[in-house]
């Protein structure tokens, strides 16, 4: 009990004192106007206020990865303890800052505009394509768990449920940012909260023994625990998917400041959620070999469920099915409202070149670009998909470090709060690839030499970056 209480309070400290650093660092000017008023537009360009932005912040980057993550976090023992409370403090909270305030910036620009701004058109290119697909998997993953559960508690069957989630896609995706996201994120963001902060006082007065922290790892599988446990939590440590999200609050927010308590606030109290949840996983089956079988005897949902009412009785069991359905759905449509505006970024100049074609068929237009795949690759397996979300978002999320540290370097400001955390995600990608039956399946200890290798690369090619920066300003100094 004492290391999850201790990781809540490191969490909270992380927040009132690194996130200032964080700020200082990035440098906020509160008498420059957001694009939320010098681009408003009545749909997405819409000033909303802080308070309102970090619940629907925290419910577009969590639904139901802070739950199913850590669950299966959890399998690795209170050692992911160390990765949700460090990497969220130092690693994802700095991600979703740098990827929310660059755009706000950058008068709203999406993820991949923003990569090509600081790393380069040709990895703006790769990444624009990654990004969109990572979207497209995570509304497609996403939408099969709550399009079963809708089949098994209420007479419509499988296919009926997805169409209906998907004419919910549609009209969340076109609709003015404040009319329904708005308006009923809020509240769904509240339910989040209050469904952990349940179960994290019902841990605390349970006869169940919460787990100190122990440096073993205890997977039931013998899973080796670097890379794969970095993979396996990513929302509540760091996520890629955030830093697609962040461009859609970005452009409400009424003021510079209002974006740490938005973009890192919201981070950290994803971790909360993560650490409160990771701790019902390691707690109440007893140990990690009672959580495996629990997951393979009624899945992740299933787990998620049986905590739920047996900590919170009748209370918990809706709470559980307000979890599983509406929570995985609001990350849905938020991935294809933020894929639709990648893809009008991409597409926009050649559009605009095209007679006839106006901002409403275009937006129109890339939201079925992007809702047709997700849509039929919902119909698969949702394992399969899974896979793939993983890797996918820790690349993003990396790319996203690196943008955060070039734009600090270029502008002469300390990089390391960046650029150390994406050495570190660099290195998980890299090396997890190599290892993963997702990706080339090689031995262990081939992948580590693989990605290491890779790793001294990438670098390598930042520290020509630190020089040729250096040379400039020295340059720069004496021309002036």
């Amino acid at each position: 009990m004492i290391t999850f209480m201790l990781a809540i309070v490191f969490l909270i400290i992380g927040y009132l004192t690194y996130s200032k650093v964080v700020e200082r660092i990035f440098g906020i000017n509160d008498n420059d106007e957001t694009p939320a008023y010098t681009r408003a537009d009545g749909l997405d360009y819409v000033p909303m206020s802080w308070w309102k932005g970090s619940l629907i912040q925290l419910l577009n980057i969590a639904g139901l990865g802070p739950i199913f993550g850590a669950i299966l976090g959890a399998l690795y023992g209170p050692v992911a303890f160390i990765w949700i409370v460090v990497g969220c403090i130092f690693a994802g909270a700095v991600h979703d800052y740098f990827s929310g305030m660059l755009s706000l910036r950058h008068s709203g620009e999406q993820y991949p505009t923003l990569v090509g701004r600081y790393l380069g058109k040709t990895v703006r290119i790769c990444i624009n394509f990654i990004s969109i697909i990572l979207m497209i998997l995570v509304a497609a993953a996403f939408t099969a768990g709550p399009a079963e559960l809708i089949a098994q508690i209420t007479p419509l069957n499988f296919m009926t449920a997805i169409l209906i989630i998907f004419s919910y896609f549609l009209l969340a995706a076109l609709l003015p940012v404040n009319k329904i996201i708005g308006r009923i994120y809020p509240f769904f963001g509240a339910v989040l909260i209050f469904m952990a902060v349940s179960v994290a006082i019902a841990l605390l007065f349970t006869d169940r023994q919460i787990p100190n922290l122990t440096l073993a790892n205890l997977h039931p599988g013998e899973l080796p625990l670097w890379p794969l446990l970095m993979v396996t939590i990513s929302c509540g440590a760091i996520s890629g998917f955030h830093s697609t999200q962040s461009p859609i609050i970005a452009r409400t927010l009424k003021k510079e400041s209002d974006g740490r308590k938005v973009f890192y606030g919201a981070m950290i109290a994803e971790g909360v959620i993560t650490l409160i949840w990771a701790t019902a996983g390691m707690t109440f089956f007893g140990n990690t070999t009672g959580l495996q079988e629990a997951l393979a005897a009624g899945g992740t949902a299933g787990v998620v469920n049986e905590i739920s009412t047996t900590l919170l009785g009748t209370l918990g069991g809706v709470l559980a099915i307000l979890g599983v359905i509406f929570l995985p759905i609001t990350t849905g449509d938020t991935a294809i409202r933020s894929s639709r505006m990648m893809v009008i970024e991409l597409l926009n100049n050649g559009f605009k070149k095209m007679k006839g074609i106006n901002d409403k068929t275009l937006i129109m237009t890339a939201t079925i670009i992007v809702t047709v795949p997700a849509f039929f690759l919902s119909l698969i397996d949702y394992a399969f998909l899974w896979r793939y979300v993983g890797w996918t978002n820790q690349v993003v999320a990396t790319v996203m470090l690196w943008t955060g540290a070039m734009y600090l370097l270029k502008n002469n400001k300390p990089h390391w709060i960046c650029s150390v955390p994406a050495m570190f995600m660099s290195a998980v990608v890299c090396m997890y690839i190599f290892y993963a039956p997702e990706g080339f399946n090689l031995n262990y200890n081939l992948a580590l030499i693989i990605g290491s290798i890779l790793t001294l690369t990438i670098i390598g090619w930042f520290i020509k970056q630190i020089i040729t920066q250096r040379k400039d300003n020295e340059q720069a100094s004496k021309v002036a």
